[in-house]
């Protein structure tokens, strides 16, 4: 049974969330992503200057007669949330932040009546939600998002992409939202890029990206629970430098910011390409 602290919590969400799918989604979010599909409408005889291409042989040959299919434009889109719920999702306020992010694309989802899914991974794919449309389903989502707790630690991106490939073969929007703290991911996200229209939301606390130069730290992996070392006398190190990412399908969103803007900013640049 859901608690009333936990039902206040996801209406607080709902509410902030409607309001930010007005501001951002107002027909950006459509006009980026539909017309990315074609649907099967109907089959009729075939006339002079059709495509060829869209003949259907099987009715053609059971009617001595050509004709082909006709196609539409894919109105309803298909929405997955691939969510890293790894341990060092829980530095300062990352996994809150995660949880407004996904509220907020899944009520715009929902406002638009399209399906949406979630997968929840660590180092294993934990729980995975079918894509349908409505706002009961909507909200359980947001209630798995705040009271979800996961059975492993660590992160593995391999996993959770390759598990996404395999299950979802219809071409979908997808919203990728981690840290990225984890390596040999990246010819898997190459796949699900080529396959289907991915954007990667990176949740970063200004905390732990940057060491600054002048002594020896010691912190403790939240994935692993291991002390590490780290020398760091001489120069600044910054944890996120080195990250082989796409960066047009990228949006950075630190904690302490109003994380509207960066999304906004998202769709301006994708309506200019």
């Amino acid at each position: 049974m859901v608690s009333g602290e936990l039902l206040k919590r996801i209406r607080q969400i709902e509410i902030q969330s409607n309001k930010l799918v007005e501001e951002i989604f107002s027909g950006e979010y459509r006009s980026e992503f539909k017309g990315r599909g074609m649907e099967f409408e109907n089959i009729r005889k075939y006339y002079n200057g059709d495509d060829i291409r869209n003949i259907d042989w099987n009715v053609t040959a059971r009617h001595n007669k050509a004709f082909v299919k006709e196609f539409c434009e894919e109105r309803q889109l298909n929405m997955f949330l691939l969510i890293d719920m790894s341990r060092s999702n829980s530095f300062g306020r990352k996994k809150d932040l995660i949880a407004q992010i996904g509220a907020t694309l899944a009520f715009s989802a929902n406002k638009n009546n399209d399906k949406i899914g979630v997968i929840f991974f660590t180092e294993r794919v934990e729980k995975f939600i079918p894509s349908k449309n409505g706002r009961k389903h909507v909200l359980g989502i947001i209630e798995n998002i705040l009271n979800f707790t996961p059975m492993v630690r660590g992160t593995n991106l391999t996993n959770a992409l390759q598990h996404f490939n395999r299950i979802q073969k219809k071409r979908s929007v997808v919203f990728l939202i981690s840290d990225f703290l984890d390596e040999g991911y990246e010819r898997d996200l190459k796949i699900t890029l080529g396959r289907h229209d991915l954007v990667m939301i990176r949740v970063i606390d200004r905390a732990e990206e940057m060491i600054p130069a002048g002594a020896i730290f010691s912190f403790e992996d939240l994935e692993s629970g291991e002390t590490v070392v780290v020398d760091n006398l001489k120069n600044e190190y910054r944890r996120y430098n080195h990250l082989d990412i796409p960066r047009k399908n990228l949006i950075d969103i630190y904690t302490d910011e109003d994380y509207v803007k960066p999304l906004k900013q998202f769709f301006r640049r994708r309506r200019k390409r």
